[in-house]
């Protein structure tokens, strides 16, 4: 309902309304002259062919746009995303002469959150005011479409229409303007100067003198009654001043009562820090003091334990002194003893290498009594596939514990194979390795190694070799074994180990450790003690078994593997891990370079049953032509033929120094257990016992020959060494006789000592003396501490009338609480203050229209001839007019269109105008003293100038100033009774107001000379 009243408020032309909506295309079609999409572009709308005009024919201002979305925007929800702002206004010219609708839209995109009175603006259409004060958000809120529509306006032959804007706070703001042809008012609409008679309902036309009389009755009716308004507005304003001029006095004094509390609180607290600190001083004064006293003490035990151990070290001396004289032959026997005992050591030394090197070759024969390529067999388990599909198994491990393996060719004919070892499925990776391990020490003793893994594909070579993350195979476990024996032997061997990991692909060497790939192809070359190496690859060094690990995995992943018929996951390469073991014996200096081989080998494999095709048949061809040349090598071992051919292929040249008669080898041969395996396993087997019966010959330690050379230059820099030390001891010698000659020096030491002390005795006398001087200072600040204790006796009675004090301001606050009652009472009187005000306010308007209604059936033209005249009277210069105030030319057009619509001239329109913002403005009397106090000065002139500027009449004078006279004496009225004067006072005007009304009557049956004269003497005066 507010929001209803403040936009009729807002409203200064009659006919035309507010829309809470967006605009439609369907409500102007055919009437449509021009729309303009302030601060936008221009928008079309295909449906309706309507089209909107961009932001043209403006003046000034910014442009703002936005897009958050409006809510209910119409047909076209974009008009209001954009705006005009500022100091600005339009012109739209060449218009034809007639009557126009013209339309305003709104919306406010910028504050958003409010509040209410943001931004207020007036809107003037050909420099008439058609709103007032409006407020966008307090009626629509924000991002909501608002429309201003069937304002109409005449075009005269200057064909120019001005929308122009003015700011009453904030910025004026405008997003749309459409402008309509208005259709032409009928005849029977425009009415003339006449009034119908109450009984026969006839229209009666009227003189202008006619006329004029009855609008002379309305004009003083109306002022009568605006006066009385004005007055009882005036007597409530000043019990408003009074009540609020109580108020800010008690707050006042409420002000000066928090005041003076938090001085009070604040001298506490400045005494409280003030305490604080001498205690703290006092404190700090006792600590020093105590501080002191230890130190001095410390200081008197340090000098007395130091004169002691002087004391001591005296006795000492001397003592030494003769003991070295009679120690000199025991010196000598004790030299002869240390030499037998470093002889002794060095004969210990040559026997433990010399059973060290008995143990090598004892084991080592053991190993060449085996043969020096050892062979071992493993069966696979029978796979899921293979065990559903019904496969039987064809090997017998009856007598695998003798080495022999039994193979069921058909029916019951069996074959018997003898190996080194022999594994069943059921045997795990632990077992395996257990056989294996003997060859891990040999590689730490300085011996080449190479173990390799044989078979066809899909026999488990991989598994035995490398293994999984749960179940390590050799490899995981020969490197672990080898980091665990260097453990152990680190008092006597120093080792370096270093992993390079290869594969032979395509009869190509790939290192699988490269970080990147390269195009550089990899060669095998031979070393100048006949070693063979390949240049290029990676060795990484490792130092525990976790980078032995990362090592491992690395070289893993990068494996090439396929599937075919036979295996998913086939080894597509020889896949070959070199260790290489650096070791140096710190007992005789001797070093070794060993490496050990562990050799995957990709599974042979038959082409007519694997079936593969392009890359895969390229891929199994190499296996095949690698594992014949490893075949070939074999054989040619085997009958000790002149020459082995090693550079058949990359494999069996790599492995030439480990197949040769310089190194230990062990083969595991991998075998299926199926019978559809059958010749593949025999293959196998056939090789695998060729191999067993290869005679390498012994192994050789592979020593490196530099390190010798430098054990014998180490053996010449013993030498020299030997020799120096000799010497030393012979300077040994001659510095017993110079202690001789020191130990007397030392006796006039102690004599010198003996003197120090005695100095440090009357040192100590004095430090005493300073102790007690000290207790006395102590003394003093005892008493000192007493004179601070009563002064804290002291502020603690203080502190206890401190809080006396206290006490009183609570009783004080609950004052205020009183105060604040009454601060409560008095916003209650003015509420109801303000509910008078807004009947007051309703009650006017009520007036207006009534007024309004009554001026219609006058006529118009005679106003219209009487106000002209009235306007040029008034600009004619008056010896009274320095005192009036001016009047803007836009209030002069407003005080005319609304003499025209009511009958009633412009100077008795401005007074209602001008008593309507007195109680505007009188609702904000309680923002403060100081805009009272203008106000009342503001109103002082304002009567001033009503005195001046309006005809009144006689009794109409006189009753003003006993009105005036009587408000003034209402001004020292007590606050506590404002609300009952308030009723008082509105009662006395509603009975004046018959009284006042007969008197107007009385004066509206004088003559016309008689108000011509009265005209001439209020104007003159």
């Amino acid at each position: 309902m507010g929001t209803d009243v403040s936009m009729d408020s807002a409203i200064c032309v009659a006919g035309s309304r507010f829309i809470r909506a967006g605009f439609l295309a369907t409500n102007c079609t055919d009437n449509l002259v021009i729309f303009i999409n302030s601060g936008g572009e221009a928008l079309e709308n295909e449906d309706s062919n309507f089209h909107v005009k961009p932001d043209i024919f403006f003046q000034g201002g910014d442009v703002l746009r936005t897009d958050e979305p409006v809510i209910d925007g119409g047909d076209f929800p974009s008009i209001y995303q954009s705006a005009r702002f500022g100091n600005f206004c339009y012109q739209f010219e060449n218009l034809s002469p007639g009557d126009y609708f013209v339309d305003l839209h709104f919306a406010e995109i910028v504050n958003t959150n409010g509040p209410k009175g943001m931004r207020v603006f007036d809107v003037f259409i050909q420099e008439e005011k058609v709103l007032s004060e409006l407020d966008i958000y307090s009626i629509v809120r924000a991002n909501k479409p608002l429309q201003l529509v069937d304002v109409r306006v005449s075009v005269t032959k200057d064909g120019m229409i001005t929308v122009s804007f003015e700011g009453v706070h904030g910025s004026p703001v405008i997003n749309g303007i459409c402008i309509r042809q208005a259709p032409q008012l009928a005849a029977s609409e425009v009415k003339h100067g006449s009034i119908t008679c109450n009984n026969c309902a006839a229209e009666i036309g009227l003189s202008s003198a006619q006329s004029k009389l009855i609008r002379m009755k309305f004009a003083a009716k109306y002022e009568k009654k605006i006066e009385e308004l004005s007055a009882q507005c005036q007597l409530k304003s000043d019990e408003c001043y009074e009540a609020w001029m109580s108020l800010t006095a008690a707050n006042k004094q409420l002000e000066d009562v928090r005041a003076e509390l938090d001085k009070r609180i604040f001298q506490n607290y400045y005494q409280d820090q003030a305490m604080e600190k001498q205690a703290e001083k006092l404190r700090d004064a006792s600590n020093m003091y105590e501080h002191d006293k230890k130190f001095w003490v410390a200081s008197i035990n340090e000098l007395e334990s130091k004169i002691k151990n002087m004391k001591r070290e005296h006795s000492q001396l001397s003592c030494e002194a003769h003991k070295s004289a009679n120690s000199i032959p025991d010196l000598n026997k004790m030299i002869i003893a240390v030499q037998a005992i470093v002889a002794e050591c060095d004969d210990l030394k040559l026997k433990y290498s010399e059973e060290q090197e008995k143990r090598k070759k004892l084991y080592n024969q053991i190993q060449e009594a085996k043969g020096n390529i050892r062979v071992f067999c493993r069966c696979r388990p029978l796979s899921k596939e293979e065990g559903a599909s019904g496969h039987a198994t064809i090997v017998d491990f009856t007598a695998a514990k003798d080495g022999e393996l039994a193979m069921l060719t058909g029916g019951s004919t069996k074959k018997i194979f003898k190996f080194d070892r022999v594994y069943t499925p059921n045997d795990d990776q632990v077992d395996i390795f257990a056989d294996a391990s003997p060859m891990v020490i040999s590689v730490l003793d300085g011996y080449n190694v190479c173990i390799f893994a044989y078979g066809q594909t899909g026999t488990g070579k991989t598994f035995t070799m490398e293994g999984t993350n749960k179940n390590r195979g050799v490899n995981y476990r020969t490197l672990e074994q080898l980091f665990k024996i260097a453990e152990e032997r680190k008092e006597i061997f120093t080792y370096t180990i270093s992993v390079s990991v290869l594969e032979v692909y395509n009869e190509q060497i790939r290192d699988l450790l490269a970080t990147s790939p390269t195009s550089k192809k990899l060669e095998i070359r031979q070393a100048t003690e006949g070693v063979h190496h390949v240049p290029g690859i990676v060795e990484a060094k490792v130092e525990n078994i976790k980078e032995v690990w990362d090592v491992l995995q690395a070289g893993s992943n990068g494996r090439a593997v396929g599937s075919n018929n036979v295996n998913e996951h086939s080894s597509r390469s020889h896949c070959m891990l070199c260790i290489m073991v650096r070791a140096k014996n710190l007992m005789n200096g001797e070093c070794t370079n060993s490496k050990l081989w562990l050799v995957d080998l990709a599974g042979s494999e038959r082409l007519a049953k694997t079936e593969v095709q392009g890359e895969r048949l390229k891929e199994a061809q190499n296996i095949n032509r690698s594992l014949s040349a490893l075949g070939d090598v074999i054989s040619a071992l085997a009958t000790k033929s002149s020459h082995v051919p090693y550079r058949n292929s990359k494999l069996t040249h790599l492995l030439q120094d480990s197949l040769g008669g310089d190194s230990k080898t062990l083969m595991f041969v991998q075998i299926s257990p199926s019978e559809q395996d059958l010749g593949e396993t025999l293959s196998s087997l056939n090789f695998a016992t060729r191999v067993r019966g290869v005679e390498l010959g012994p192994a050789k330690k592979q020593i490196d020959m530099g390190e010798l050379q430098r054990m014998k230059m180490m053996l010449d820099r013993v030498k020299q060494e030997s020799n120096s030390k000799d010497e030393a001891f012979r300077k040994l010698e001659e510095n017993f006789q110079n202690l001789e000659g020191k130990a007397k020096s030392r006796d006039q030491i102690y004599r010198n000592q003996k003197e120090k002390v005695n100095e440090l005795e009357l040192q100590l006398e004095s430090k005493t003396e300073s102790c007690r001087q000290l207790e006395k200072q102590l003394l003093q600040l005892s008493e000192g501490v007493k004179k601070e204790e009563e002064i804290g006796l002291t502020l603690q009675q203080k502190v206890k009338e401190l809080e006396n004090k206290v006490k009183e301001h609570e009783l004080e606050e609950s004052k205020i609480h009183k105060v604040k009652e009454l601060e409560n009472k008095l916003k209650e009187r003015t509420q109801d203050f303000e509910l008078h005000t807004s009947i007051l306010k309703q009650k006017i308007k009520e007036l207006e229209s009534k007024l309004i209604m009554q001026g219609e059936s006058l006529g118009f033209q005679s106003l219209e001839k009487k106000n002209k005249g009235l306007e040029e009277k008034l600009r004619q210069p008056t010896p009274g007019s320095a005192e009036r105030p001016r009047v803007t030319p836009n209030e002069q057009k407003a005080w005319s269109r609304t003499g025209t619509m009511c009958g009633t001239d412009p100077q008795s329109l401005r007074r209602l105008n001008s008593s309507n913002g007195a109680m505007s403005q009188s609702s904000g009397l309680l923002k403060g003293a100081d805009s009272l106090r203008e106000l009342r000065r503001k109103r002082e002139l304002q009567s001033k100038g009503i005195e001046n500027n309006f005809l009144l009449s006689a009794s109409l004078i006189e009753h003003k100033t006993t009105l005036q006279k009587e408000s003034n004496k209402g001004r020292h009225i007590d606050p506590s009774k404002a609300l009952a004067r308030v009723t008082r006072i509105t009662k006395l005007a509603t009975a004046q107001r018959p009284l006042s009304n007969n008197r107007i009557n009385r004066e509206q049956q004088a003559t016309g000379v008689k108000e011509r004269d009265n005209r001439t003497r209020v104007w003159s005066r």
